[in-house]
């Protein structure tokens, strides 16, 4: 795979290029843990360019000194991944579903369509913010990845169900796409359950069926 070496703040991000293509670009977003050497396996029909990032503290992306993991510092992480590739159709993961969900409403003009796969750290914590943590500073920082933090801290990360439908509305209203979401998800936590019940939110859908509506879009 091509890698592409993105700054974002004082982390190095890697975005790696799956495979070439013509036309409008297919991002993929791994899970809780994972790297996008996992998501380069997903076998999908699509004419455009695949791309995979590695987050902030995962596969070959480096290592924020003090933790401070949040959903919110990965979805800068996918929107300057879609800064570097334009216009594209996301594809997220477990944790990186929610990922692509959030980048959806907040970059509806580059995101053509964003299609939730379950997988690890997809549930996320409770729907209040806690700063709690069992790692402190000078214990498990072995610098490899995944990242013992990113695990801890965003396993827990809150996701409000008025927060993600906020999201879902973002997305509809801006993308001009009349369904720019599309949960494949067989796993519901509070979050999925609420943008489900939204409009612009197709259910029951297969990952290759949604690829293949958003092409055409």
């Amino acid at each position: 795979m091509n890698t592409v070496m993105l700054q974002h703040n004082k982390i190095t991000l890697a975005l790696h290029e799956v495979r070439p293509g013509t036309g409008r670009a297919l991002l993929f977003l791994h899970g809780l843990g994972e790297s996008a050497a996992m998501m380069s396996t997903l076998s999908v029909d699509w004419a455009g360019p695949v791309w995979a990032l590695d987050f902030t503290g995962h596969g070959e992306s480096s290592i924020p000194a003090g933790g401070g993991y949040s959903s919110e510092i990965l979805m800068a992480d996918a929107d300057i991944a879609l800064r570097h590739i334009g216009e594209a159709t996301v594809v997220g993961r477990g944790l990186g579903a929610y990922i692509a969900f959030l980048i959806a409403g907040a970059r509806p003009t580059l995101v053509r369509g964003a299609v939730l796969l379950d997988g690890p750290g997809l549930a996320g914590g409770a729907i209040h913010a806690t700063s709690n943590t069992e790692i402190t500073s000078g214990g498990n920082r072995t610098g490899t990845t995944p990242d013992p933090w990113a695990l801890i801290e965003l396993s827990r990360d809150a996701r409000p169900p008025t927060y993600t439908t906020t999201f879902a509305r973002l997305a509809v209203s801006g993308s001009g796409i009349a369904d720019p979401i599309a949960v494949t998800c067989k796993v519901a936590p509070p979050w999925v359950e609420a943008i489900r019940a939204e409009p612009g939110v197709m259910i029951d859908i297969t990952l290759q069926d949604a690829l293949d509506i958003y092409a055409a879009v």
